[in-house]
């Protein structure tokens, strides 16, 4: 396999997976004792920590809004890849990010229950170390770190991402496939109701692909969805423990 073939002719991918795989994926929750909820995840070699704080009363400019508002700080660590970009361009992409991860959970908290219908709710993501599949592993992580704090949502928001090299459909990219101008979709789902809440797709993709990338997408976001609670599941049974 030469350095630049993302797939070998054995259908091998660079890190040895094969396209329908995904990466090593570790989860924890309560990493962070100063917030009221938090989560941190490992996703191959893409590291992210979320911090949740709230739900709150809400700041007096948020008075008039109707249902619970998220403020969504989305962070990469400088020294989390070897990338160098301007600081505006850079500053500008992880504004984008925040307002998507923003939108993607505003539509699923329950409020009225232990959520203010005014009220505010605070996410702060960081990306220590990055190595594709950044959107999807805060989306994942947030996820944790909400139900950590305790916040009512209708389902849990898992997320996965996929492209396309040649005639193959690949999950869950790494950061050498998506610099390799590889096409890639993340998707958001809500898998009680299989309910999409978030596409975002970089770069072309031609319509007759894009089915099957979605497709695999939406796979991955069902085995994350065995992940998450997994650890919520594990975390639970902790504090049992910790309550006898």
């Amino acid at each position: 396999m030469s350095r630049f073939d993302i797939v070998s002719p054995e259908g091998l991918r660079v890190d040895g997976r094969r396209p329908p795989e995904l990466r090593r994926l570790s989860c924890r929750t309560g990493v962070f004792a100063q917030a009221d909820g938090s989560a941190y995840i490992e996703q191959g070699n893409t590291k992210c920590l979320v911090a949740v704080y709230g739900p709150r009363e809400p700041s007096k400019r948020l008075l008039t809004e109707k249902g619970p508002t998220i403020n969504v700080e989305y962070n990469v660590a400088s020294f989390s890849s070897g990338e160098r970009k301007t600081k505006m361009r850079k500053d500008r992409r992880l504004m984008e990010i925040a307002s998507v991860i923003k939108q993607t959970f505003e539509p699923i908290i329950c409020y009225g229950q232990n959520v203010a219908s005014r009220s505010e709710i605070d996410v702060n993501i960081q990306i220590l170390q990055l190595d594709g599949g950044a959107l999807h592993a805060a989306i994942n992580a947030t996820t944790l770190a909400m139900i950590d704090a305790g916040v009512p949502m209708r389902d849990f928001v898992c997320a996965c991402s996929a492209g396309w090299y040649k005639d193959t459909a690949l999950l869950d990219l790494n950061h050498l496939e998506e610099s390799a101008d590889v096409p890639t979709l993340t998707v958001g789902l809500l898998p009680k109701s299989g309910k999409v809440t978030l596409l975002s797709l970089e770069s072309r993709l031609h319509l007759d692909k894009f089915q099957s990338v979605l497709e695999l997408a939406s796979q991955g976001c069902e085995r994350m969805r065995d992940e998450l609670d997994s650890t919520i599941r594990k975390a639970t049974q902790e504090l049992a423990k910790t309550a006898l």
